[in-house]
């Protein structure tokens, strides 16, 4: 096993990953370095490196362990850290429409009964931060959103629900995320896009990339069912 760092750990994760974990906490800092490191490491396009999977401050790497040994593809990776070439990030930001409220947002009031609010400062308090998408999980595709006001906090369901529609925009403490398909789920459901989060038959599958910021777009009924259709959609 390799020694470790101060700021940072390598570490063999079964018999064909490497696990990087940095300082333990939730912080753009932190998660940068996870999601600069992950770039770099597409960027040095090692053959036997086969995914990259970032998350809050750790990284978990996939490697062909009948092609290297952990020993050496750890010395590789930590080659990367030390020698600064993770940084910086390259991120962009992502102009989401959702529709809030109504039969898109099914737990719009409830929420607003919990946070003493109106669906109309709900949604211009939710549409208002630009959002970092920590990571990518539960999901393929389902962005973990970070930077939501505490104005609008509110727990999970205490019973989930069986389906949840793709694209419902919900809250879940103080993060908020979105359903890319259909799935069960317990976050309260405020809004819908109609944007496809996860498309297996696109070139880049996900929409949306660790690293990425996320800006909400508070669209009509119409300006929805518009966009769903195929109308364009200006990102």
């Amino acid at each position: 096993m390799m020694p470790s760092s101060g700021e940072y750990r390598i570490l063999p994760y079964g018999d064909s990953y490497i696990y990087v974990a940095f300082k333990n906490e939730i912080s753009e800092a932190v998660n940068d370095r996870v999601v600069a490191l992950c770039g770099a490491i597409d960027n040095a396009s090692f053959s036997w490196v086969k995914n990259c999977i970032p998350a809050y401050c750790t990284l978990l790497i996939e490697y062909d362990s009948t092609a290297i040994g952990f020993n050496t593809a750890s010395q590789c990776v930590r080659e990367l850290v030390n020698s600064g070439k993770a940084n910086p990030v390259n991120r962009r930001t992502v102009i989401i429409p959702v529709c809030y409220g109504g039969e898109y947002g099914p737990d719009m009031q409830v929420l607003c009964s919990h946070c003493g609010l109106s669906p109309e400062e709900v949604t211009a308090i939710h549409s208002s931060p630009e959002y970092r998408v920590y990571m990518l999980g539960f999901r393929p595709g389902f962005p973990y959103l970070g930077g939501m006001d505490g104005r609008i906090a509110m727990p999970r369901k205490q019973t989930p629900r069986l389906k949840v529609p793709a694209g419902s925009c919900g809250i879940a403490g103080e993060q908020t995320g979105i359903y890319p398909c259909e799935s069960p789920g317990g976050w309260q459901i405020i809004g819908r896009t109609p944007l496809k989060l996860f498309d297996a038959g696109r070139q880049e599958p996900s929409l949306l990339r660790a690293g990425d910021l996320v800006k909400f777009k508070p669209i009509t009924e119409s300006e929805f069912r518009d966009i769903e259709k195929g109308e364009a959609w200006l990102r």
